[in-house]
């Protein structure tokens, strides 16, 4: 199977929205295709719907249950904070072990395509000595790096590019999620940072409040990254 990580710059740049509608495709074009959300922080179990996990189960095709969110989301933390922090909390650690084994042991029996959404950002920590970069470099898949449209998005976006590629994780695809609020034209940001990242696929995704009406753009976006599994 193929196996993608979903990361981003930092929190809220809508990395859910963008596994979620990549999940979608596949499953439009009649692939196979999982998701999973192995860590999450600011989770309500009062809310499953709109909970991360919950999202990437509705994509599925899935329903969205106690059940069923244990089965994508095995760290669920409530504070919506880093996961080392969240975790201290409620004294609990995140085994960074068990983490990169429950990743390797869904790509190895999983057929078609498989999402790993990441939490956070980049360097966000998820214990006392690892960050998702650390995740991210122990699983060896591509990564789709999700970014902003924010006033400052482009220096993030190139940090996080860099620290991706000093510690060996392949950039698939740069997808700039559109909030449509940015003070600088969606542009001029792309021009940019495509001047920065040679060989890097770049996309942009509209951020709109009903998910489906970005499907057109994952399509687009599906055919960078994926490379012939859709064809």
């Amino acid at each position: 199977m193929s196996a993608y990580f979903v990361t981003g710059t930092g929190t809220g740049v809508g990395k859910t929205f963008v596994a979620a509608g990549l999940v979608r495709h596949l499953r439009a074009a009649g692939k196979p295709v999982w998701a999973l959300k192995p860590v999450v922080s600011g989770f309500d179990m009062a809310n499953l719907r709109a909970s991360d996990p919950g999202v990437l189960l509705e994509a599925m095709g899935r329903a969205v249950s106690p059940e069923g969110i244990a089965r994508i989301s095995h760290w669920r933390f409530a504070a919506p904070l880093s996961p080392d922090m969240a975790g201290a909390r409620e004294g609990r650690e995140i085994d960074f072990d068990a983490l990169v084994a429950l990743c390797r042991e869904e790509m190895s029996s999983r057929r078609g395509t498989l999402i790993i959404e990441g939490v956070g950002g980049v360097m966000a920590p998820l214990d006392a000595r690892h960050t998702v970069l650390d995740w991210m470099a122990a699983l060896q898949i591509p990564a789709i790096l999700v970014a902003g449209s924010y006033l400052g998005t482009i220096s993030h976006t190139l940090t996080a590019l860099a620290a991706m590629a000093h510690a060996g994780v392949t950039a698939a695809a740069l997808v700039v999620n559109d909030s449509g609020d940015g003070v600088v034209p969606i542009a001029d940001t792309l021009a940019t940072l495509g001047r920065f990242t040679p060989g890097i696929p770049i996309a942009t995704i509209p951020r709109v409040a009903v998910p489906r009406e970005a499907d057109a753009s994952f399509s687009e976006l599906a055919a960078l990254v994926f490379q012939g599994v859709c064809g």
